[in-house]
């Protein structure tokens, strides 16, 4: 699995909202100048993630986004599957562990994608916005 910019970017929009600690609405400005992400590439991500029920928005001067639920709900690896699609590292696990391959039977190496794949999802599943937070408070 390579992560795109999409998911990079949509983490760094959550972790900032999660750091607001929900206090107020972030203009998607906002984030984008202290990001240096280009604004328009953040409108195409936002939706993505208001229709994942990750960010709540609000129009108006006082307008923009803020997480619907606290930070350590957010697992990095549903951030991942909304913005990335699927995240098997090869496509014959595309559909997770349930194989579709007609070579299954004879495939010398399934059991080594599916042990990663295995390992890959404990990983990312296992991380909130909240460690992240805490892990970057830590090192501050």
């Amino acid at each position: 699995m390579r992560v795109s910019a999409k998911g990079r970017y949509a983490l760094r929009v959550l972790l900032e909202l999660a750091a607001s600690s929900g206090s107020r609405y972030i203009p998607l400005k906002e984030i984008a100048d202290k990001h240096g992400i280009s604004r328009n590439y953040l409108e195409q991500i936002m939706p993505l993630l208001h229709k994942a029920k990750f960010v709540k928005t609000t129009r108006g001067f006082q307008g923009g986004y803020k997480l619907t639920k606290p930070p350590r709900d957010y697992r990095l690896g549903d951030i991942l599957r909304v913005t990335e699609g699927n995240i098997a590292p090869v496509v014959c696990l595309d559909n997770g562990e349930s194989v579709e391959c007609d070579r299954v039977d004879k495939c010398p190496t399934i059991e080594v994608w599916q042990g990663l794949n295995r390992v890959m999802l404990d990983y990312i599943d296992g991380i909130s916005l909240q460690d992240i937070l805490e892990k970057k408070q830590s090192v501050s």
